[in-house]
């Protein structure tokens, strides 16, 4: 079994019955929860003309190869109304692999560690609650160092 980390986003209709239930069709489908973090209300990234987003951050114990978990959580998206993977765009569900234990995956459609970590705050903060310590596998810092040195302004509350 592999702990794999997700981040669940929405910002369409009833945000948090969409992240309860993609997190029940997740541990369905995907692998057990064995952690996660409180739900946040977070500021659009990128495309700021739209609703602001919950987010949450949970980690899975999955025996599935990330290819498979990734077209998994696609489906899961899928089943919940996601209409589009269009960048920055509002969405029922968003669920993004951060991280697959300490592997390093870049394949066309794939790539863990998710990039855009250290960028964002609406990942850092949730994924710094269940897991301040873990080390980035490319980067070599903690998430509590990539969230300290983090210069996204964008706000980040939990709920």
């Amino acid at each position: 079994m592999i702990r794999a980390i997700l981040l669940l986003g929405s910002n369409v209709g009833e945000r948090m019955d969409f992240l309860k239930t993609a997190r029940l069709r997740t541990q369905l489908l995907a692998g057990k929860e064995n952690a996660s973090s409180a739900v946040y209300e977070s500021a659009p990234w990128g495309n700021k003309d739209q609703a602001p987003f919950l987010n949450q951050v949970v980690a899975i114990e999955t025996n599935l190869d990330p290819v498979v978990l990734l077209s998994t959580l696609q489906a899961i998206e899928r089943s919940l109304g996601r209409l589009n993977k269009g960048n920055m765009e509002p969405r029922t569900i968003d669920i993004d692999i951060l991280f697959y234990g300490d592997q390093v995956v870049n394949q066309p459609g794939l790539i863990i560690p998710h990039h855009h970590i250290p960028d964002r705050r609406f990942v850092l903060v949730p994924l710094a609650e269940i897991a301040s310590d873990m080390t980035h596998p490319t980067i070599g810092k903690t998430i509590k160092t990539l969230l300290d040195e983090c210069s996204d302004p964008l706000s980040v509350a939990k709920l």
